[in-house]
Formats: structure tokens, sequence, C-alpha cells
């Protein structure tokens, strides 16, 4: 069976560990504080909006739907929805339209990213409408509440490409990922493997990597889920 080799500890969140994890990067940089981070990410037109949105008045919120236990109900069902599709087997038909692979390994990949590209798109798509509803619903509950509500507003669209753009990378890290624990298993007697061209790949490490994948993916909707959750606590504090 496939072993990880031995690194130095990565700090951080679970999904930033089990991403190092994936990567063939031997070293654990010491991460920027957030502070830091955040001044990279805020430009100034960007500061001056959140500026404004904590000193000035909130705006009047548009008449709508107040939140109540139905809406947290189908909160519920949405984030259950996106992890019964975690969970699902997964497709490993070739998708349609796509470009030839370079090699075997690839193109036995190719269906595992294109499932974790589906699910991100499912995930991004699932949670933005929420979070927009429910920032929405916090607006009408008082005029602090508003100006949370705005604030919030302002930190999506700031962070939210640049979130995007970082998660775009975990499928290229699952790829790096799929590919050691082939070759591992390709010289591990005890853990059998096909790996030519006419026999999809087998073995108990195609098990292993497909659990990191589910993992992968429980762990990203979990921060994508967390302004929502934040948000949900929000709403419901009287």
């Amino acid at each position: 069976m496939a072993k990880a080799s031995q690194r130095a500890p990565v700090l951080g969140p679970a999904f930033i560990r089990l991403l190092a994890r994936f990567s063939d990067d031997a070293g654990s940089p010491a991460a920027p504080a957030v502070s830091e981070r955040l001044a990279q990410w805020f430009d100034w037109n960007r500061a001056i909006t959140l500026s404004k949105a904590l000193d000035n008045p909130p705006p009047t919120a548009e008449p709508g739907p107040v939140f109540d236990d139905a809406q947290h109900a189908e909160c519920a069902r949405v984030r259950a929805r996106l992890l019964d599709a975690i969970q699902a087997d997964i497709d490993l038909s070739p998708a349609r339209n796509a470009a030839p692979p370079d090699n075997a390994i690839e193109a036995a990949f190719a269906p595992y990213r294109q499932h974790y590209l589906n699910q991100q798109r499912a995930m991004q798509t699932a949670s933005g409408r929420l979070r927009g509803r429910l920032r929405d619903m916090l607006a009408r509950q008082s005029a602090a509440k508003a100006r949370l509500a705005e604030v919030d507003a302002v930190m999506e669209a700031t962070l939210s490409p640049r979130e995007q753009t970082l998660l775009s990378h975990v499928p290229a890290l699952l790829g790096q990922h799929y590919q050691r624990l082939h070759d591992a298993a390709a010289h591990d007697p005890t853990d059998a493997t096909a790996s030519d061209a006419t026999t999809a790949p087998t073995g108990p490490w195609l098990a292993t990597f497909r659990q990191d994948l589910r993992t992968a993916l429980l762990a990203e909707l979990d921060v994508r889920f967390h302004p929502i959750d934040g948000l949900l606590a929000a709403l419901r504090t009287r």
C-alpha cells in the first residue's frame, strides 16, 4: 500500500493541511498572518467601500421574505443535497467534447477531475445563492444587522474571486496525488495495479484516492459554508 512520505507538519485549517498532503512540495513555509494576507487582497477601492459599509448608515432593506424555520430547513436541505452528490458514485465515463489525454494516467484521472469540477460548480452556485438570500433577510431584521449584511456583501465581492482562483488549483493537486499513489503502487507487490493504456487502474491505492477526493470535497464544502453558517447565527440572534 502506498504510504505518505514524511514531511514537516503544515499549520492551518484541516482543508489546508489536506491540500498540503496532496502537494509535491516537501517544505512547509510559514503562512503569512491573516491581516497581512487581507492587506494584499484589498486594494484601495475595496478598502474605501468597506469603510463606507462600516461608517455610513445602512441602506433601507427591500421588502422580501423574513427568516424563519422554513428558511433554516431549506439551508439544511441544500447542504444535504450537496453532501449526497459528494458521496454518490463517481461517473467514470469520458467527458464529451474533451480534449484527448496525453497518456493513460491522464485519461484514467480525467473522470475524477471532471467530478471534482462538477461538484465545485454545484457548491459555488448553491452557496452563493444561499448567502445572498440570507444576507437580504438579515438586512430586514435591524439597522445593526443591515450594516453586518452590507459588510458581508463587500467581503464576498472582495474575497470570492481570490477564493475561486485558489480553489481552482485543487483538481491539479489531486492529479499529483493520483499520480504518486499510482506510481508507488506500481512498485509495491502487495498493492496490485494496472497501468497500461487498455485497462483501468485498480487496487487498494485507488480506494485510498477516491476517499481522499471525497474528503477534499467535504472540506471544501465546509469552507464554502462558513459565511452561510455565520449569517445563520446572526439571523437566529435576537
